[in-house]
């Protein structure tokens, strides 16, 4: 049988061809035991290739459920077991644009490699799940053939390059930013100067400041298309980012000329591989850098490394033709049938918005969970052949927009895609929420954020045309940890996985975000009010919800809403559903959602050796978030010193009690606190988790070595506020651990 080398090799660009061989050689090297693991792990990162929690197999169809996808193990156990561990591949779709011919071949490697589902994420990325090692050259062939790659997908490097979905089809734009998203995408990749970054680095695009399809102030680097005396620029803004802390980007440039953008990001990414973090992957993205160095000196040493660059034709080549990446519609435009179904009229209501060319719209097909399967993408190639042609784009929102639809064939798109049983409405309503793979596929999870958000879909879809129009409009989004993958800090509405510890058991909980404003480029982000059983999320969305209604004045946003009333009046609302029942009760609070397994790693049960003191550091660690409660309510009222230093004192009282719990003498002042957590639980890494490790520790120790909170801004008082957060969720996670230390240490004494 002929191999795809060779049936493609003709078809493959011969950097893309060398790349992929290279690849596969050090596959081979690797299953020889003659590359080191850390080195291979990178390696593979870079070609877009993860490991991948796994669970039996099992994934979350979108219902609640878990379906069958196949046996699996862990891709990152070593080389003894590596080749029998299918993991993830993600692959890099420039600004989300897919052609139809790309679309076929997605599809095909979904059905034959893959489980048959592709995944849309929050990067406008296709991933697909349960692929093996040993086949992903042969799939990377494919997709080159095709003009994809996934270089550079994943590991310390440029990310997919994001940008508007209505780019160049946009009623409000300045101008299309595809031409130049496409002219950075190309240059960076594989550039040598953004091949040492300690960690990760984003890039996104938007046409406009007012619309949020590009989500500029959370990343790495952002560029927001303006016009000035009929030049075209852009507003460069740097050091943004979601994850642990959110931070919101700085302003670079207030006007960067066209011809610049390249060298620019160029600078920063030699400013940032150079002095960026290296050795704390914790403080390594250049959101660290950018606060460490402030603005005003960054900019400078921006400036001064653009002094430095070698001039490069590259830099403005792309630019002589700026159509390039124009698209071209297949049908003449038209107007919509006046008289359409009441099913259509109810799904373009949401679904089907005009484009700024007349006679064209774009639809935005909903995508629950972000998924669709290899038979659905195939159909919906044909049909974008069809009618659309290569205009698919995939979104941040982990949904697959169509442009270019003629008004004329609106009705036919509408009802082929009834008949794909892909046709739901809502569009960008409360029923369509963002989320991360949660504990589904990834080693990070706490929560099953999937399954949270497939629970809350049903329920509301099933209410959905009775919902309040200011209720439709929420944004809901959620995380299956604190890495914000699937945007909650952003959301009207946002959920973030945690666990606590009750009467021994652990039980799945969601922090619940609020105050995250997604417009205007997601202009703010929310902060916590409180822990909610998982199984009580959809209650908590209802009185959120009931609340908002029945207290807003007038057509009063959630936003102003929020601002106005404040998190406190919230924290009321939640507080009668935040204790979860015993188990003996009700042990369905103890399972998370689509998974019937109980949430815990062996059996803790009742009547510990350490029974008597859990009480204590249980009431130390609500006194604590109390105090971080009381925190985030000065900085709602303006005062931001009480409000860091509140933070502060959380961090400490969370940290008193687990240093008691050690039975340490401990003193009652900041100093004896942090000086016995620094000893007994920070150098001893009883503190750090598996995955953090010690990085929420060191915001107690910097904050007490720096006393920064002293004379907190705003911004600080926020970061401050999100870092106890953090270090108060790590104290649970440590108080959990110890106490699953003791009872296995009392049932080895018994035994």
């Amino acid at each position: 049988m002929t191999s795809w080398k060779e049936q493609l090799g003709d078809r493959i660009a011969e950097q893309l061809a060398g790349e992929v061989d290279l690849f596969e050689g050090q596959i081979e090297l690797k299953k020889q035991g003659k590359i080191d693991d850390k080195i291979f792990a990178e390696t593979r990162l870079r070609r877009g290739v993860y490991g991948q929690r796994y669970d039996n197999g099992l994934r979350d169809d979108g219902t609640g459920q878990k379906t069958l996808a196949f046996p699996c193990g862990d891709l990152t156990k070593g080389p003894d077991t590596v080749w029998d561990a299918p993991g993830m591949m993600r692959i890099k779709i420039p600004f989300g644009k897919l052609t139809v011919e790309q679309l076929e071949v997605l599809s095909e490697l979904a059905e034959e490699n893959s489980d048959s589902i592709l995944h849309v994420t929050t990067r406008q990325d296709i991933q697909l799940h349960f692929i093996h090692i040993e086949e992903a050259p042969d799939m990377m062939r494919r997709l080159a053939s095709v003009g994809i790659t996934t270089r550079e997908a994943c590991g310390n490097s440029v990310r997919n390059v994001t940008a508007c979905e209505y780019a160049g089809v946009c009623t409000t734009q300045a101008f299309d930013v595809t031409p130049y998203a496409d002219a950075i995408t190309k240059y960076l990749l594989g550039h040598p100067d953004v091949q040492d970054f300690g960690r990760k680095f984003k890039i996104a695009f938007s046409g406009c400041e007012d619309n949020p399809c590009g989500l500029v102030t959370f990343h790495d680097l952002g560029a927001v298309a303006q016009v000035r005396n009929g030049k075209r620029g852009f507003r460069v803004v740097v050091g943004g980012g979601l994850g642990a802390v959110p931070v919101q980007a700085k302003v670079l440039a207030e006007f960067c000329p066209e011809e610049e953008l390249l060298p620019l990001a160029q600078a920063v990414s030699r400013v940032f591989a150079r002095l960026g973090e290296k050795q704390s992957r914790a403080r390594a993205r250049i959101k660290f850098l950018v606060q460490m160095v402030g603005i005003d000196e960054f900019k400078k040493l921006v400036a001064e490394e653009r002094e430095t660059l070698r001039p490069d034709e590259r830099w403005t080549a792309f630019l002589d033709d700026l159509h390039s990446t124009d698209e071209t519609p297949v049908r003449e435009a038209g107007a919509i049938p006046a008289d359409a179904s009441a099913g259509f009229k109810a799904w373009a209501k949401h679904n089907l918005k005009p484009q700024a060319q007349d006679g064209y719209y774009s639809a935005i097909i909903k995508l629950p969970l972000g998924d669709f399967t290899a038979t659905q993408g195939r159909a919906l190639a044909q049909l974008a052949r069809e009618l659309t042609g290569d205009s698919i784009r995939c979104t941040v929102e982990q949904n697959l927009t169509f442009r270019w639809v003629s008004g004329a064939d609106a009705v036919t798109f509408y009802e082929r895609l009834v008949g794909l049983e892909m046709a739901a409405a809502g569009a960008g309503t409360i029923t369509d929420m963002t989320s991360c793979p949660g504990t589904d596929t990834c080693k990070l999870g706490i929560s099953a954020s999937r399954g949270l958000t497939g629970e809350l879909r049903k329920r509301l879809t099933v209410v959905e045309d009775e919902l309040h129009p200011a209720v439709q409009a929420l944004r809901m989004k959620a995380s299956g940890c604190f890495n914000s993958c699937g945007q909650h800090h952003a959301a009207d509405i946002g959920f973030t996985g945690v666990s606590r510890q009750v009467g021994g058991r652990k039980v799945p909980h969601f922090n619940i975000v609020l105050g995250g404003q997604w417009t205007e480029n997601a202009k703010s982000y929310g902060l916590v009010v409180g822990a909610v059983p998982s199984k009580n999320i959809p209650k908590a969305v209802e009185l959120i919800t009931e609340h908002y209604l029945s207290n807003r004045e007038g057509k009063e946003s959630f936003q102003a809403f929020m601002a106005r009333v404040g998190k406190k009046e919230f924290r009321k609302v939640l507080a009668p559903i935040q204790k979860p029942p015993a188990y003996e009760d009700d042990p369905s609070y103890y399972s998370d959602w689509g998974n019937p397994r109980e949430y815990t790693i062996g059996d803790i049960g009742v009547g510990e050796c350490a029974g008597e003191i859990v009480p204590f550091v249980e009431f130390g660690l609500q006194e604590a978030e109390q105090q971080l409660h009381d925190a985030q309510d000065a900085l709602e009222a303006g005062q931001a010193g009480a409000a860091a230093a509140g933070a502060f004192t959380a961090m400490v009282t969370s940290a008193k009690a687990l240093v008691r719990h050690l039975d340490i003498q401990v003193k009652d002042d900041a100093d004896d606190v942090v000086a016995n957590f620094r000893t007994h639980l920070h150098e001893t890494e009883l503190f750090h988790d598996p995955f953090a490790k010690g990085k929420f520790a060191t915001y107690l120790l910097k904050l007490h070595g720096d006393q920064s909170y002293k004379n907190a801004s705003d911004e600080i008082a926020h970061r401050t506020l999100d870092e106890a957060q953090l270090f108060l969720e790590a104290a649970h996670g440590c108080y959990q651990r110890l106490t699953e230390a003791a009872t296995a240490a009392a049932a080895a004494a018994a035994e």
